[in-house]
């Protein structure tokens, strides 16, 4: 059996140096392709694409990950700027929105990490907490907390103890998309892992950086997914 193909979101960085070029290059850290080829997937990157070829892109992969980044536009959800949110991603929020919302029609197993949680709670008509201060401590550096899971969720079947995780964000869920619960929260009772109740279809979004910690259990659980799913069509 071949493994299965786990699409994951990659995106434009403007000016990226590497040895003599300093060009527009679309990318995402090693970490996450490392982590789903760990857990037995084949690994795909999706560059930023126009948002109508969304369905199309999917119908090509068995599964998604959206990867981790910078904060969305609160247009998408319909709320006042804070001063404190980052700039506006606008070609990353319209494909990563396309994607989730592609994956979700589709049923294709999909997994949220970090902004990728925050975006599938969005796409589901979601909020977000623009700031939660003490969640950045220094640019650039992971902090760990313990999360614990909601008894009875998928994400608590999966991780049934209180786990330490690597994070960094300022932002959260605030009120849940459609169909979308808590599976897990921080000690402060920040939602820390969302998903949809739905016993036949992979929907999950964490708040931290399981790439960056190698607990491959919830990759794992998503690559079963996917290859349980209806096989995408030849490729």
């Amino acid at each position: 059996m071949p493994r299965p193909l786990i699409g994951i979101t990659t995106y434009v960085e403007e000016s990226t140096r590497f040895r003599v070029w300093d060009v527009p290059t679309s990318l995402v850290p090693s970490g996450y392709y490392e982590l789903v080829q760990a857990a037995g997937g084949a690994a795909v990157l999706l560059p930023p694409d126009e948002p109508g070829t969304a369905a199309e892109v999917l119908s090509r992969v068995d599964g998604l990950v959206v990867a981790g980044g910078p904060d969305l536009d609160p247009v998408r959800y319909g709320a006042e700027r804070d001063p404190r949110t980052g700039p506006p991603a606008t070609q990353r929020d319209e494909w990563e929105l396309a994607l989730v919302g592609a994956a979700l029609a589709a049923g294709r197993p999909l997994l949220g990490i970090c902004r990728g949680m925050q975006a599938l709670n969005v796409a589901l008509g979601g909020t977000l907490v623009q700031h939660i201060d003490g969640h950045v401590d220094a640019p650039g550096v992971m902090s760990w907390h313990p999360v614990r899971p909601v008894a009875g969720t998928r994400y608590a079947d999966l991780v049934p103890e209180e786990a330490e995780v690597p994070t960094y964000h300022h932002q959260a869920v605030e009120r849940l998309g459609r169909g979308l619960i808590a599976s897990a929260h921080a000690v402060d009772g920040t939602v820390e892992a969302i998903e949809l109740p739905d016993p036949d279809r992979w929907v999950v979004g964490v708040q931290w950086h399981p790439e960056r910690d190698k607990d491959t259990r919830v990759l794992e659980a998503l690559v079963a997914a996917a290859a349980a799913h209806s096989p995408a069509p030849a490729r």
